[in-house]
Formats: structure tokens, C-alpha cells, sequence
């Protein structure tokens, strides 16, 4: 005798029960913070007082401020010196730790190590390495260059950041390049060897289009969080953002502008949204590239 299945009825809504705890998480601590800084940066509002609707008044004053266009100037530089090498020499090095030969994976694990490091412990370890008394002044005063103000030049203290980021970024990018170069089939390396291919011709003939797209979201994700940097530059130039404040960097202005008892948080948000913005272009640019080029 068979005995009868039967056959619950499925809820409409049973599908949002499961969906409703990530929904919350995600209105809580995304939509909710995005769309109450957009709204308040149409207002003068400030920590402890409610402020009012001002229009685009804070987008005006953006364009008269000094520390706004020498933000954009040293996040836009810090694009130009840190996405082409984390493009390239994460390729590099996972070229390097690609072949299983004896000892490889204690290699792959000390390149990978930066990633895992807390950015603070980085970063100050950076700032005992290059600061005026610190171990690399040390050993260029013992070979007679003299002490460098790695610490104290604008422009020194930038590339010592952007090079901070870079080391501290070349795992991460490196495990992304190896998962692709795991896809790249064997074969047309060994076509392009016969044909009488060299090293060099056989990566920009064979690995460099087989990568492509991996390099174009590499791009992208380095480009926004190049954008985006506070904590290399804010533990090397401290919370003035170096000499002068010359070094310092838009989310280091947000950071500075809205904080605080009397922080101006509309200022601070019209800031935030001009982030975003810039943000977003960023990443439209690099996939238009990326499919003009396809084209």
C-alpha cells in the first residue's frame, strides 16, 4: 500500500522570508546612510543642530574651496600613480608564483601577507621605515645620500603613500591574476613557442590578451579604491593631511569636515556625493574603454 504524499502549498511571500534579514541589513547600513546624505547635502545641517534646506548652496561653495580642489588634485594623482602598477605588477608577480615548483606556496603566502595586515600596523610600520630618523634614512645617511624628508615633502609624502598602497595591494590583485591565468590554455603558449616565440612576444601575444578583461576589473576596483584612500595617507600625513594640508585627499576633507561637535555634516555630505559621482564615472570610463576596445 502506497502511502499518500502530501503536498504543503507554498506561501506568495515565502521567498521574502528568507531575503528579509539581508533586505534589513542592507536598507539599515546602505540605503538608509546613502539616501539620508543626499538629502543632507542640500542642507546646512550640522552635528548637533537639524539645519535647513539650502539648496545647492553647498555644491557652490565646493567650487570656491581651496582644500576641494586640492583633495580632487591628490586623489586624482593618486589614480595616475597607483592603478597602472597595481595593473601590472600583480600580472607580474603572478606570472612569477604561477609554476608549482618546490617552496612556491611559502612565496605566494609572504606576498599575500600585506593583505591580510591590519592598514594601521602598515601604515605605522611604513612611518618608522621612513620617517626622519627611521631605517631607510638610517641606511642612506651610511652611504652617503643624506636624510630624506619622506614624511615632511608634499610631493615625497604622496608617492611614499601611493607606494604603500601598492605593496599592500599586489596579493590581493595577484590572486585575482592567477585565477585567470589558471584559464589561459596551455596550448597557445606552446603554438606561439613553436612559431618561434620568445617570452616577452608570447605575454603581450598570448597572457596579456587572455587577461584583458581581468586587467579591466582590476582597473576598476584600483581606481576606485585609489579614489578613495584616507588610511595610508591619514596615518603618514597625520589628520592635517601633511604640510599645509597639501597632501590631503577628498575623503580626508569628509573625514575632517563632518566629525566633530560643530562638524558641518551638509557640507561634508555634498562632499561625499561628489565621491560618488566621480566614483561611478571612474568605473563607466573604464568599462566604455574596455568595450570601445572590443569594438
Amino acid at each position: 500500500m502506497v502511502t499518500p504524499v502530501r503536498i504543503r502549498r507554498q506561501l506568495p511571500f515565502s521567498p521574502w522570508l528568507f531575503a528579509a534579514p539581508g533586505l534589513l541589513v542592507t536598507g539599515a547600513f546602505v540605503l538608509y546612510p546613502f539616501v539620508s546624505t543626499l538629502v543632507n547635502s542640500f542642507t546646512d545641517r550640522r552635528t548637533l543642530l537639524p539645519g535647513h534646506f539650502t539648496g545647492l548652496a553647498n555644491f557652490r561653495e565646493l567650487l570656491h574651496d581651496d582644500m576641494f580642489w586640492t583633495g580632487l588634485r591628490n586623489s586624482t594623482l593618486y589614480i595616475a600613480g597607483v592603478v597602472p602598477a597595481l595593473v601590472v605588477l600583480p600580472l607580474l608577480l603572478a606570472l612569477l608564483v604561477q609554476k608549482n615548483i618546490p617552496g612556491i606556496t611559502f612565496f605566494r603566502s609572504a606576498f599575500y601577507t600585506p593583505v591580510v595586515a591590519s592598514i594601521v600596523v602598515v601604515g605605522l610600520i611604513w612611518v618608522w621605515l621612513l620617517d626622519e630618523r627611521g631605517l631607510v634614512n638610517s641606511l642612506l645617511e651610511t652611504i652617503g645620500i643624506g636624510r630624506v624628508g619622506f614624511l615632511s615633502d608634499q610631493w615625497l609624502l604622496l608617492l611614499s603613500a601611493m607606494a604603500v598602497t601598492v605593496w599592500k595591494g599586489l596579493g590581493y590583485y595577484m590572486i585575482i591574476y592567477l585565477a585567470a591565468l589558471a584559464n589561459v590554455p596551455r596550448e597557445l603558449h606552446e603554438v606561439a613557442a613553436v612559431d618561434g616565440a620568445g617570452p616577452v612576444r608570447r605575454f603581450f601575444s598570448v597572457t596579456v590578451p587572455a587577461v584583458r578583461s581581468t586587467m579591466v576589473l582590476v582597473a576598476a576596483l584600483s581606481s576606485v579604491a585609489a579614489f578613495k584612500v584616507f588610511s595610508e595617507v591619514y596615518l603618514m600625513a597625520g589628520p592635517d593631511g601633511g604640510p599645509a594640508g597639501e597632501d590631503t585627499t577628498l575623503v580626508m576633507l569628509v573625514q575632517r569636515t563632518g566629525t566633530g561637535l560643530t562638524g558641518r555634516v551638509g557640507y561634508a555630505s555634498a562632499l561625499s556625493v561628489v565621491v560618488f559621482a566621480v566614483t561611478v564615472a571612474l568605473m563607466l570610463l573604464v568599462l566604455r574603454a574596455d568595450r570601445r576596445e572590443e569594438s
